[in-house]
């Protein structure tokens, strides 16, 4: 997380975000570090969140982010296409790939993905969609939704690995 922090801080102070995006960047992550606790509980919640599964942004130069992340942390490089890869630690991993900003430098989050038990695909896809949350398929195994500030969110089941 603090590898994520500063890398963040390091493209801001390099010009290469808006202070509205490095705040947003770094408050998206931090809801990923914590679970996303809500600060009103459901009377039962939906899902139970095991891990986040991932993150997956865009960055301005590809491989020199695969570098650094490989190089000081250890992180394990897995499916490099020449565009993104997976890096991988624990049981989770980032997913950083070229920029799709039209002008290739401005790095933001893609989505983050939860994992979560007891996966069932119907049962995930009909309570989504009784919260009025329009998931949207990705893979046999996970779903994309949007959170109340536009943020893209996986929900995915334990075996998921993009």
């Amino acid at each position: 997380m603090e590898a994520i922090i500063a890398g963040l801080l390091n493209e801001f102070e390099r010009g290469g975000m808006t202070k509205r995006q490095l705040i947003q960047s770094l408050a998206l992550s931090a809801v990923a570090a914590a679970g996303a606790v809500p600060a009103v509980a459901a009377t039962r919640p939906a899902f139970k969140t095991l891990a986040v599964n991932h993150i997956s942004y865009g960055v301005a130069d590809y491989a020199r982010t695969r570098d650094f992340y490989a190089d000081l942390l250890g992180m394990t490089v897995a499916k490099d296409d020449g565009r993104q890869c997976e890096l991988s630690f624990g049981d989770t991993f980032i997913i950083p790939r070229k920029s799709r900003h039209p002008e290739g430098k401005t790095p933001f989050i893609d989505h983050v993905a939860y994992t979560i038990d007891d996966w069932d695909r119907a049962e995930v896809e009909a309570e989504l969609k009784r919260r009025g949350l329009d998931p949207r398929p990705d893979t046999d195994n996970s779903f994309h939704i949007k959170d109340p500030d536009g943020f893209d969110l996986q929900i995915c089941g334990k075996a998921m690995k993009a």
